[in-house]
């Protein structure tokens, strides 16, 4: 375990849980925060015991956005060494080979949005708001337009953006913003259900298929065609396949081994 100043992280069954855990601050995401993020993700991905990843806020935010006594010169000691930035961290994220659950348990504004929209999946708590707020103190959401935009409609984006919004979770799961809107009660609860059921899954097919996917996000329709062609061949050529296919003839739940 590494020592963690603004975040804490634990692995039960196969799920590595980070939370940001700057609760009086409203989980305010700085400097420090995103190093940190970025050492607990790369541990992750490199970690054979942990399949999904969720990510989620102390006490009644989930982030409440940057944060500005970092922006404007104040700075906690770091401990780790520097492996990024906010560009960086939403990048591995947008491109991460294993599930990532953002479990919105409250607000999402500013750069804590960025990491909800570069997530493999949102699932929102109906009291939540998520919203782009920047434009009120002088500043744009620039970084985290580029997550957002692949998402949001364009209109609704743009308006979110020049009138700094903030949405309902309701809304934002009907354009997109999040997969769904549960009652507080039930976040728990359909996190874990949602985990379970990546759990279930093969975990090799799921990290070729997340990876061609990032792949393809950018290529046009020409390039990804041949390419996504020859990652059917990797999946086809895996022993989970393999028995995917055996026990589909033969009636019965498959067992994967990962490879």
């Amino acid at each position: 375990m590494r020592a963690y100043a603004k975040i804490t992280t634990s692995v039960t069954d196969g799920v590595l849980t980070i939370t940001l855990n700057v609760p009086e601050r409203r989980n305010a995401i700085g400097p420090q925060m995103t190093n940190e993020l970025l050492w607990a993700l790369h541990d992750a991905r490199a970690a054979s015991d942990v399949r999904v990843v969720v990510i989620t806020g102390a006490g009644k935010a989930f982030c409440a956005g940057g944060d500005f006594q970092q922006m404007s010169g104040g700075a906690d000691a770091e401990a780790l060494p520097p492996k990024g930035d906010y560009a960086d961290l939403l990048l591995l994220l947008a491109r991460f080979d294993k599930p990532v659950i953002a479990k919105v348990n409250g607000h999402a504004m500013g750069g804590g949005l960025g990491l909800v929209a570069a997530a493999t999946f949102a699932v929102a708590s109906s009291d939540a708001q998520l919203g782009t707020p920047e434009i009120q103190v002088g500043l744009f959401p620039m970084m985290i337009m580029a997550v957002l935009a692949r998402l949001v409609p364009r209109r609704r984006l743009v308006q979110m953006m020049l009138l700094g919004e903030k949405l309902g979770a309701e809304e934002a799961a009907r354009i997109g913003l999040v997969n769904e809107s549960v009652a507080h009660a039930d976040l728990d609860a359909r996190v874990k259900t949602l985990a379970a059921a990546l759990l279930d899954k093969s975990p090799i097919t799921v990290q070729l298929g997340l990876r061609a996917f990032a792949e393809q996000d950018d290529m046009d329709l020409e390039a990804a065609l041949p390419m996504l062609r020859a990652k059917l061949g990797e999946c086809l050529a895996t022993d989970d396949a393999r028995e995917g296919l055996m026990a589909f003839l033969e009636k019965r739940a498959p067992k994967w081994s990962g490879r």
